[in-house]
């Protein structure tokens, strides 16, 4: 049979810009690809000045890495992408990536047309996403015992970290993990070498701006302030004149006033979104007023919505204190944790809200847990709201069989995008066993075969083994959303890829004298 590859140094060049392409992405692939499955291993990121991160999380490796190749930025931001929709997947999003890439290299560099080529490609993933939804079981509430092994495996098999999420989980409540907005990770914080706890609240890792020991831990109201806890200024030019000035100090007299209204209210803390001035730190040490400052803002609208506050402007302070009055939150507890200098917040009359609290023995380990927990947080949360899959690259494996079997009524050059496809979809398989010391030829065709006969898309590879076994009986299993989300961004990135035909350097914008 002819080959279909257009002979000649023009046919050569004209794939130049490709071949570079997919070299640059096989490289950044390589670089996760070795984290993938139960026998993957970490990867140490070294930085300027020493500094260390060891991490098998994808979308960390990926970020931290020193990359300036363009097609390679496109690959990171496919696990960027994957992070911020699912928390979790980006080192299986960035393999399937870079396995479309190379794939669909190969056959543009046959002669098949790169339209035809990305055409198949989008189709094939369509289809397959498809095929991964109507297998795709759901998840009976978190009391499900498949719900602990989601944690389990994607917590790597920290069996401590997977019941801390479950916990957590089960007292924030279904409803609250299936609502759009919220995001199960953002929970999840570290603590140094503090103990695993699920604290039933909030845990605020500032320490107060006037810290003293005689704070009490009984119910307080809440004072939330969007800018700086202070009277508000006069502009610099104008403060120069006689009348700046004594406006200056009529703003401070009228805010030194403001400030019985706190006691008044009987204002237990007060949490500022900048800095505090320091008549008015004074004022809350004397009165046994709790102050915490510069709090991020995505902190500040847990702690409203948690403790039913509402944020006010400084300008606020000023009036009556009736009218003030509603603006204020509630919490049943209220206490600075001097051993792990952090500010634990109970009983909130807002909505409800959990802090899943890890630690260990260093700065680096801690960092890694820390991921490693976000990402079993993710994937509870992923599987509650999509349902789940065998993990192990067993349902891809089941996926890929059936685009193989549909691509033999597609007709057109468009088939070979579909091929494209179906060998992506066995490339985490293929990974898992290597990276479990096995041949991932044998394996994959044993693995297809197996699952051909007993029309099971359950059937993997057990790694400790090599043995074909029913992974789901084995717990092996991950949230479906993870594996059809990686899915879909493998297939943009690689059709946008594989489109580019040339490079140009972008001219700099001139300078204006």
């Amino acid at each position: 049979m002819s080959q279909m590859k257009p002979s000649g140094p023009e046919g050569e060049e004209s794939y130049a810009s490709l071949r570079n392409n997919a070299n640059a992405v096989r490289a950044i692939c390589s670089a996760v690809e070795g984290t993938l499955g139960p026998k993957g291993l970490d990867t140490m990121l070294v930085g300027a000045h020493g500094d260390v991160i060891i991490t098998n999380d994808g979308v960390t490796i990926l970020e931290k890495m020193d990359v300036a190749h363009p097609a390679a930025q496109l690959l990171i931001q496919v696990a960027r992408a994957q992070q911020e929709r699912i928390g979790d997947g980006t080192t299986t999003a960035t393999v399937l990536a870079g396995a479309l890439v190379a794939e669909g290299a190969r056959q543009v560099t046959r002669g098949v047309p790169v339209a035809k080529v990305v055409r198949g490609i989008q189709e094939g993933v369509a289809h397959a996403v498809r095929s991964l939804s109507e297998r795709s079981r759901p998840l009976q509430g978190l009391d499900d015992p498949m719900a602990y092994r989601i944690a389990y495996i994607a917590g790597r098999e920290h069996a401590d970290l997977a019941e801390l999420i479950i916990d957590g989980a089960r007292q924030l409540g279904a409803a609250k993990l299936r609502e759009e907005s919220f995001r199960f990770a953002d929970v999840v914080q570290s603590l140094g070498k503090s103990p695993g706890e699920v604290w039933p609240g909030l845990v605020i890792a500032k320490k107060p701006a006037n810290l003293q020991p005689d704070f009490p831990s009984d119910e307080a109201r809440i004072l939330m302030m969007q800018d700086a806890f202070g009277p508000e200024e006069v502009e610099d030019e104008a403060l120069m004149t006689e009348a700046g000035f004594h406006r200056q100090m009529q703003l401070r007299e009228q805010f030194r006033a403001s400030l019985g209204r706190l006691t008044e209210l009987r204002v237990g803390l007060v949490v500022s979104e900048r800095g505090v001035d320091p008549e008015a730190e004074q004022f809350c040490t004397d009165h046994g007023i709790m102050v915490l400052q510069r709090l991020p803002r995505a902190q500040l609208r847990r702690l409203a919505e948690y403790s039913g506050a509402r944020p006010v402007r400084r300008s606020a302070l000023y009036r009556p204190a009736a009218d003030l009055a509603p603006y204020l939150g509630f919490a049943g507890h209220i206490a600075y944790d001097e051993r792990l200098e952090c500010v634990r917040i109970a009983e909130g009359r807002g909505s409800v809200e959990v802090s899943i609290i890890v630690g260990a023995s260093t700065h680096e380990i801690a960092g890694e847990r820390l991921r490693i927990a976000r990402d079993a947080a993710s994937a509870v949360q992923a599987a509650l709201r999509g349902g789940w899959l065998p993990g192990g690259g067993a349902a891809e494996m089941a996926a890929a069989h059936e685009l193989e079997r549909y691509r033999e009524t597609v007709r057109g050059m468009e088939g070979f995008g579909f091929e494209a496809v179906a060998h992506a979809l066995r490339k985490p398989l293929s990974q898992i066993v290597v990276n479990a010391g096995y041949n991932p030829l044998e394996k994959v065709e044993e693995v297809k075969a197996a699952q051909i006969a007993s029309a099971s898309d359950k059937l993997g590879i057990d790694c400790d083994t090599g043995a074909i076994t029913d992974l789901e009986a084995l717990g092996v299993i991950d949230p479906a959303d993870v594996k059809l989300q990686a899915l879909q961004a493998a297939g943009e990135v690689a059709s946008a890829v594989l489109r580019i035909h040339t490079v140009i350097k972008m001219r700099q914008p001139r300078e204006e004298d």
